[in-house]
């Protein structure tokens, strides 16, 4: 079968055998086994690809992920609290505030990055014991278009955006296409703002503990519902959540045990009984809770920020392959480093990969600070080195396996 052959999957789409070998060589990482060769993929910031397609001489609307024909996308739906369209609040040629669907206030100023958070309507326990959500299997979220935080408001700025459903039947033909929801501390933050998160714990830790439990079974269900709405056309799911910055965890662990661990699980396990695979996206330095994430079931941890002290072949040793790995190349070696040591670390790094169980990616997202041709270097060394059996020399280290 040649890579343009077509095979009927999912109802009425069809997948090409090219997406077959990929979803394959995914899902047996993810199982800790050695696929043709070690998967490799990321997430960009729209100034990077900007970037890239100037200094490759590309097209205005070249896209990445067919270019290098990466291993896997994921998509974001409207996971937003309320269901509604933004209120834009003041608005010019450089920026724009809108009231979001978290009863949240950002500014985005275009030139920037991300958006600031200016203040959360939800700013006391009063007003958090009474917030209501909206129905999770409401059928906007997925196949209907309109605002929502998470896919508006970011490293873009966007309005009525598309039906989640279409932009996976967009994908879905070329590419393992995961879904994508927050875990409880995610959606908190959001909704509270991260001040609040902390000095609750400590003021008011069980009334902010019965809201996460509501919070809670609101992400779990959304995450049913997003499978459910999928229709059998995604391949996995990326749970958010962000529980820890440069140094450690932002709040006590037996508090995180307690309250959101188990909806972790929780979502794990719907995703799980689904027949697919979780990838969980944590930033920061998450050493004191990594065997609670084993604990939790989910599949790889994504993206084991370099910058936080994380070292994805330290890690291997540590735990071996009782979960795999989503990430660990540091950003700021791909901007700068001389060629011949950012070699070294790549192939250093494809240790991990032995026995399968580690996706190539940053340790984070792609930034401006990564040149067009430095990104393709790395993209390059990874598919010329990264085929099983792994040869890797001079850097191969004999007690990993």
């Amino acid at each position: 079968m040649d890579a343009t052959t077509q095979v009927p999957q999912s109802g009425t789409l069809t997948r090409s055998a090219n997406a077959l070998a990929k979803l394959d060589r995914m899902n047996k990482t993810l199982r800790h086994e050695e696929a043709d060769r070690v998967p490799i993929s990321d997430f960009f910031w729209g100034s990077f690809l900007e970037r890239w397609r100037s200094e490759l001489g590309l097209a205005p609307d070249a896209d990445i992920y067919k270019y290098y024909d990466l291993d896997w996308i994921v998509t974001i739906p409207n996971l937003d609290p309320h269901i509604k369209q933004f209120e834009v609040l003041h608005e010019d040629e450089t920026e724009i505030t809108v009231r979001t669907g978290f009863e949240a206030v950002l500014r985005k100023k275009y030139a920037d990055p991300m958006p600031a958070f200016l203040r959360f309507e939800t700013d006391t326990i009063e007003a958090l014991e009474t917030f209501q959500f909206d129905d999770p299997w409401d059928e906007r979220r997925w196949f209907k278009e309109g605002d929502n935080q998470l896919a508006g408001v970011g490293d873009g700025f966007s309005r009525n955006t598309a039906p989640w459903i279409d932009t996976v039947k967009s994908l879905h033909p070329d590419f393992p296409t995961y879904g994508s929801v927050c875990e409880a501390h995610e959606m908190l933050w959001r909704i509270i703002g991260s001040e609040n998160v902390m000095m609750w714990i400590g003021l008011h830790p069980d009334e902010l503990g019965r809201f996460i439990d509501r919070l809670g079974q609101f992400c779990i269900d959304l995450t049913k519902a997003q499978i459910e709405a999928a229709g059998g056309l995604i391949d996995g799911m990326v749970i958010w959540g962000d529980v820890a910055y440069r140094k450690d965890c932002l709040f006590s662990p037996k508090y995180w045990r307690k309250y959101f661990k188990p909806v972790v699980t929780e979502m794990t396990k719907a995703c799980h009984d689904a027949g697919i695979p979780v990838i969980y996206h944590g930033c920061g330095n998450v050493n004191r809770i990594f065997e609670d994430y084993i604990e939790t079931g989910i599949d790889a941890y994504n993206p084991l920020e370099a910058k936080a002290g994380l070292d994805v072949v330290d890690l291997r040793r540590r735990f071996g392959h009782r979960m795999a790995f989503c990430g660990n190349m540091d950003v700021m070696d791909w901007a700068d480093k001389p060629l011949d040591e950012l070699k070294a670390i790549v192939l250093t790094k494809l240790n991990a990969a032995k026995g399968g169980g580690w996706i190539v990616q940053s340790d984070h997202s792609v930034p401006t600070t990564v040149s067009g041709e430095r990104y393709d270097y790395v993209v390059k060394l990874v598919r010329e080195h990264g085929n099983y059996p792994l040869k890797l020399g001079e850097y191969d280290l004999p007690d990993l396996k």
